[in-house]
């Protein structure tokens, strides 16, 4: 009964699917031959192109031709032909192969301009200042006025000469170290028979004025300037951008195993210092001067006032060299004023440079001289608020010392 029963309705359905055969393949033809677009109703249907005939490439594309259709390739752009290869010299037996180059450093000059009683001349221009070097002019190439912090070294002779040659060293220290911004950096070095750093470069006034404190008992009798003045320039060497020297000294130099033309090529050889020499003791030199009365410089250093005219013609040279000027007071009220008028060169200067015409690179030194002119050529005329003409100097280095190529 159950094999029955599966047979019956095994036996219905194919029946009925011999039945649906003529209908289905009707339907079927129908769908075959009847065109499907996938193309929006309100779009015409594409042509199929005719059999046996190929799409012809666009004119701007070109490539191999399919069964669908060309492949576009792009065109390559035209490049410009390559220019000729450069040619070299031909070489010439037993010369060797080198080259040459030239390398002319930058010279700088600190010029300062002032009227006859000290004061400041502002207001020049780039066009005012003349530079020559032995003799030919040069070209200006930078030109500003600096009014930055000062980096300076005060050196002090401070031996056992004179007390009061001891007195007016330390006034006229103390009155430097009054004189000082927030932002300067100052160092301090003694000297006796050699010298001693007593501060390391600084921006803090208390550690100066710690520094000048243990200058109470002097130690030798010996004033050895040359020697100091000489290790001084030495350590600066290692210092970028320009430095001042404040030398607070009687001038003579008793014991130094330098002379003094060993300290002057040191000093025309140094870049970038400026020297500015305060004398002391001026005023016991004159009164023993006057009233004949005998000293010395110090125990058993026999000195006369043709020793201490020396000193102060060293120092005047010293400052002439570096571009600085030398004071000398006759007491005590004058230091402050004296380092106002330092303070005011070093912080208010014309920085000139160029490069010289002379590029040869042998250690010759060489003459410098800064002249202010006008527009048309003449020298300047500088005139007061009353319409006077006021006389004026021009204090710049006298010259200084090429760079030297070891061959």
């Amino acid at each position: 009964m159950f094999y029955t029963g599966f047979f019956g309705r095994r036996a219905i359905s194919s029946i009925a699917a011999f039945a649906l055969l003529p209908f289905m393949t009707a339907t079927l033809v129908i769908l075959t031959l009847s065109p499907i677009s996938v193309i929006g109703q309100d779009q015409p249907a594409q042509a199929a192109p005719p059999s046996g005939q190929q799409q012809e490439p666009p004119p701007a594309a070109g490539g191999p031709q399919s069964d669908t259709g060309p492949y576009a390739i792009p065109k390559k752009k035209e490049e410009p032909p390559a220019p000729p290869p450069v040619e070299k010299p031909k070489k010439i037996e037993g010369m060797p192969d080198y080259s040459i180059r030239v390398d002319v450093p930058l010279v700088n000059v600190d010029a300062l301009v002032t009227t006859k009683n000290g004061q400041f001349v502002p207001g020049l221009k780039k066009e005012n200042f003349k530079v020559l070097e032995d003799g030919v002019p040069q070209t200006i190439s930078n030109f500003n006025v600096s009014e930055a912090p000062i980096t300076a070294v005060l050196l002090v002779e401070f031996a056992s000469t004179n007390y009061y040659f001891m007195v007016d060293a330390l006034n006229a220290s103390y009155a430097f170290a009054n004189s000082l911004k927030k932002n300067d950096w100052v160092a301090v070095i003694s000297y006796d028979m050699k010298p001693h750093i007593l501060a390391d470069f600084t921006q803090d006034k208390r550690a100066v004025y710690g520094a000048l404190n243990q200058l109470r008992i002097p130690g030798f009798a010996e004033t050895n300037l040359f020697d100091a003045l000489y290790d001084t320039l030495d350590r600066l060497d290692q210092i970028e951008g320009r430095k001042y020297i404040i030398m607070v000294t009687t001038g003579v130099d008793t014991f130094s195993k330098l002379n003094l033309d060993q300290i002057m090529k040191k000093i025309k050889a140094t870049k970038d210092v400026t020297i500015f020499p305060v004398s002391v003791g001026f005023a016991v030199r004159e009164y023993c001067e006057t009233h004949r009365c005998g000293y010395t410089h110090g125990v058993g250093i026999p000195v006369n006032n043709m020793d201490y005219l020396q000193g102060d013609n060293e120092m005047n040279t010293f400052a002439r060299l570096t571009g600085g000027r030398a004071y000398f007071p006759r007491f005590q009220g004058e230091l402050p004023e004296i380092f106002h008028d330092v303070s005011g060169d070093i912080r208010n200067q014309y920085n000139l440079a160029y490069r010289p015409t002379n590029p040869k690179l042998d250690g010759t030194y060489r003459k410098l001289k800064v002249e202010v002119v006008g527009p048309d050529g003449s020298p300047l005329k500088v005139r007061d608020q009353k319409g006077k003409d006021v006389k004026y100097q021009i204090l710049a280095r006298d010259g200084y010392t090429a760079k030297h190529t070891v061959e």
